[in-house]
Formats: structure tokens, C-alpha cells, sequence
């Protein structure tokens, strides 16, 4: 096995790919790493993955995966992670705001302080304060609250794991974001943080932009519902469930032994069906039925996937 794969996912960076890749070889050679660049290619639509196919014809240590069309960031780590074939794989983004110079303390904090996953910092960003840096706080801020894993910057694309760390996570969507969150579930919780300079982007622009934020936040609520409730979808649409049937009911209830008895003392009442409150108390009740009916159909489907008793073991003897 390799000591080391690192994997660069790209669009359009047809530019940054050659100094990129002079980077990583000066660094690699002056550590003597047995190395291995896996670039992955998202559909660009420039020059990039011919420059690619040039830098792995001239260096064997190079292979490349091109996608048709542009599936997103999350699809090409994927493919990367599957090709891996290094003991620690690192992520790097293709733009030269990652410096390779960061892999090296990186890679010893995984072999001799025993780290899963090692996340960059991004403590000094290059970036544009109003449309990325405050973005990126909420953002992170939002994700070490939910998560419970104390990085200041999740989404930081220099990352180093070790390998069967890749081989046990499925990176699909845009939940790249959230690999160390994956990595969690799936039982790899020694998760360190490494400051890592930040350089300015020297070609092109961004792909990314304020959307993201938004994106962001409404997958780490699916991730964590998922995490959480994926295998037990009864426990939590059921719980609702009985609650919003409990709370409306009790509401019908009272409000019709109510009117009985205002009744049966002479006392002014109103028709049960003129009050507001009893048909909000019919549409809980309403309510309640379907989410109970949703989390037994969740449970259903839950049990019937081919999934549901897939674990990772760790070892066997």
C-alpha cells in the first residue's frame, strides 16, 4: 500500500492544475512519500482535463477520472475515494488556495497522534468577508452545534484521513461539507484541526457562492435527521405523532364536557361548532394520524432496505 493518495477534485481550474501539481510533487519528493494524485475531473467544460491527461502521461504517479457533465464535489471525492489506494488520503482543492506544504504535519498527527481525520483551519481566510468569511461562520458555528464536533472550518477542502476512513463513508449530494459528521456516525471520532494557510485564488473565480450558505444549512437538518433517525423513523414521526393526537384530542374533549355542563347548569354556553379552538383541535388530531401513519410507512421502508443492518466492524478475532 501507498503512504500517501491525495485527491484533487476540479471544474474548470485548467490553469491552476499545472503549478498545482508542481507543488505537490517538490513536496512530496523532499518527504520521500510513496504517493500516488488521483485528480477528478467534474465535467469541466475548459481545457482542464486535457491538461490532466498531459500531467499523467508525464508523471506515472498521476491518474485521472473525468465525469460527462458536472455532478458536484460531492460525486468526484466519491470516485476518488474508491480509486484511493495511499494508507492516508488528502483532499486538496485544485484553486491554490490549499498549500501542499500543510500534508506533511498533517500525516504525522495521523501515524503518531493516532488521528482519524485531520481538518484544515482556514484561520486567516483570503476571501471576501461579506460574501464568504461571516457566511462561514454561521455556517460553521451552525455545524458544531448540531454535530457536536468542535472544528472551526468543516468545510475546509485540505483534509487528510486515514484510509478506511474513506472506504467507510458514502459522500453523495453535497454532504462533502459534512464528512467529518459522516465520518462520525460511522464510528471514527478522533477528529483533530490543523491551522493551514490560506492563499488568494490566483486564476480564474470562485464556484461557489452565497447559495451555498443557504444549501448548507438545509442538508446538515437531513443529515442529522438521517444520522438520527434513518433506522428508526418510528421514533420521531411517531413521538409527534402521538403528541398532536393527544394535545388535539384533549382540546375536543374539554371543549365539548364543557359546553355540557354550562349546559346542564343553565348557563350561557356556545355550540361546540361555533368555537375556532374545537376545529383546531380536530385538524392536531388530523395531524397526529398522519404522522404516525408517515413513521410506520418510514419504518416499513426502513426495514425492508437491503442497508439496515449494515455496521462497520472494526475487527474480528
Amino acid at each position: 500500500m501507498k503512504d500517501l493518495s491525495i485527491i484533487i477534485p476540479f471544474f474548470n481550474e485548467a490553469e491552476s492544475l499545472p503549478e498545482l501539481h508542481s507543488w505537490i510533487v517538490e513536496v512530496m519528493e523532499k518527504e520521500g512519500y510513496d504517493y500516488e494524485i488521483i485528480l477528478a475531473d467534474d465535467g469541466s467544460t475548459d481545457a482542464s482535463w486535457e491538461v490532466a491527461r498531459s500531467i499523467a502521461e508525464q508523471n506515472p504517479r498521476v491518474r485521472g477520472i473525468s465525469f460527462r457533465r458536472n455532478y458536484g464535489k460531492s460525486a468526484a471525492l466519491y470516485e476518488g475515494f474508491a480509486a484511493a489506494e495511499g494508507a492516508i488520503v488528502v483532499t486538496m482543492d485544485a484553486d491554490l488556495q490549499d498549500s501542499p506544504e500543510e500534508i506533511p504535519e498533517m500525516v504525522r498527527m495521523i501515524r503518531e497522534e493516532g488521528y482519524d481525520i485531520v481538518s484544515g483551519w482556514k484561520q486567516k481566510r483570503k476571501d471576501n468577508a461579506l460574501t464568504k468569511n461571516l457566511p462561514s461562520k454561521l455556517y460553521n458555528w451552525a455545524a458544531r452545534k448540531v454535530t457536536g464536533i468542535k472544528l472551526h472550518d468543516m468545510n475546509c477542502g485540505l483534509k487528510a484521513y486515514r484510509n478506511e476512513v474513506v472506504k467507510n463513508i458514502e459522500v453523495y449530494g453535497e454532504m462533502h461539507r459534512y464528512i467529518p459528521y459522516l465520518a462520525k456516525n460511522a464510528g471514527f471520532t478522533k477528529i483533530g484541526e490543523k491551522p493551514v494557510k490560506h492563499q488568494k485564488r490566483k486564476f480564474g473565480k470562485s464556484k461557489f457562492g452565497i447559495e451555498r450558505f443557504f444549501n448548507g444549512m438545509l442538508d446538515l437538518q437531513s443529515l442529522w435527521f438521517l444520522s438520527t433517525f434513518g433506522k428508526k423513523p418510528m421514533h420521531f414521526f411517531g413521538t409527534a405523532g402521538i403528541f398532536t393526537f393527544l394535545v388535539g384530542g384533549i382540546l375536543a374533549i374539554w371543549i365539548i364536557v364543557e359546553k355540557l355542563v354550562r349546559q346542564a347548569h343553565g348557563l350561557k354556553f356556545r355550540a361546540v361548532t361555533d368555537q375556532p379552538l374545537f376545529y383546531l383541535a380536530l385538524l392536531a388530531v388530523v395531524i397526529g394520524v398522519l404522522f404516525f401513519l408517515a413513521g410506520f410507512i418510514g419504518e416499513m421502508v426502513a426495514r425492508s432496505a437491503p442497508e439496515r443492518n449494515t455496521y462497520n466492524i472494526k475487527e474480528k478475532i
